[in-house]
């Protein structure tokens, strides 16, 4: 979308991935399939070159539990407030150290414009839960009393026996 399809009150989009989109991004997710996912954005102009994209990604994507191992849904819902203006011209200095800003910086405008499915996209990736778990399920580590279940226990072992000439 360019920077010149937005008037100046600003323009509402809302998407829908189809199942060929939601397919590949469920691929590059990680996640064993999404069955929806949407987004909705304002986009306005921002500054005399820049735009301000506000709104929401949400998608169902289908995962498995790491407790019980059983396939489950979660629900993603990410909200977005960026802002993006032209990339500065002339080189970037060379530094020795990397600066970490106070305030997030702007993204860079492709071209003159944003894609919203890039936005989208990239929202749902970093909604995605990476250790998802079914509701109520509670991980219970084995009971530590016994001491041949802990993983040094052979090695323990060989040093015994070695310390006892028996090797």
């Amino acid at each position: 979308m360019a920077r010149s399809d937005v008037p100046e009150t600003g323009r509402h989009f809302d998407l829908v991935a189809d199942e060929h989109a939601r397919t590949a991004i469920a691929k590059l997710a990680g996640v064993i399939d999404m069955p929806r996912l949407e987004a909705s954005f304002d986009v306005t102009r921002h500054g005399r070159d820049g735009l301000h994209v506000v709104g929401d990604v949400s998608a169902t994507v289908g995962q498995i539990c790491g407790v019980t191992l059983e396939p489950i849904e979660n629900e993603i819902d990410e909200p977005v407030d960026l802002v993006f203006l032209p990339a500065p011209t002339g080189a970037p200095a060379e530094q020795d150290e990397i600066e970490v800003p106070l305030e997030d910086e702007p993204e860079v405008l492709v071209g003159d414009g944003v894609d919203l499915g890039a936005i989208a996209t990239e929202f749902v990736v970093l909604g995605v839960d990476p250790y998802p778990r079914k509701p109520g399920v509670v991980f219970e580590p084995s009971a530590g009393g016994d001491d041949s279940a802990h993983p040094f226990a052979v090695l323990a072992a060989l040093k015994g026996k070695k310390a006892h000439g028996e090797g």
